[in-house]
């Protein structure tokens, strides 16, 4: 990737999809009654509206553009922090939804780091090193977290 509109215009993506998708995972949490996963997520949910918001602000006078998802980054539909909708499903399980976060949030540092090693502007560099030290800290929490739910490990 070597254009910080382009980068930029992925991270938004990204960002927003995690917090939508952590969003949802928290009231699944919080509707079958598991109210400390819940408050959890939307720990997470939250933290995904800031890296959003530090996101869009490092657009600054930039004119990054709406993400055509056809041309994106990633494989597929979605973006890689875009955790499975399947662990939103009222059957989910405390570590079906870890699980979920789990691996989308790995796959977010695994993009990031990727944009960071194969770029060769070190402005994309330095902002995609950054972001993956913000999904680095989110992949230890979460695996902290599941941790703490063994039994389906």
């Amino acid at each position: 990737m070597d254009s910080i509109e382009d980068f930029l215009a992925h991270a938004v993506k990204l960002e927003e999809d995690a917090a939508l998708r952590f969003s949802d995972l928290a009231e699944t949490m919080r509707i079958y009654g598991n109210t400390e996963v819940a408050a959890f997520f939307a720990k997470m949910a939250e933290f995904s509206r800031l890296h959003l918001a530090e996101a869009r602000a490092r657009c600054g006078f930039r004119d990054v553009p709406k993400l055509d998802e056809a041309k994106s980054a990633w494989a597929g539909d979605e973006s890689p922090e875009a955790a499975s909708m399947a662990a939103s499903h009222y059957l989910t399980t405390v570590e079906q939804a870890l699980d979920a976060a789990l691996e989308s949030e790995r796959a977010g540092l695994a993009f990031y780091s990727g944009v960071a090693a194969s770029t060769s502007d070190p402005e994309i560099r330095s902002m995609a090193q950054s972001f993956a030290e913000e999904e680095a800290e989110h992949v230890v929490e979460l695996e902290r977290w599941r941790s703490r739910y063994p039994a389906a490990a």
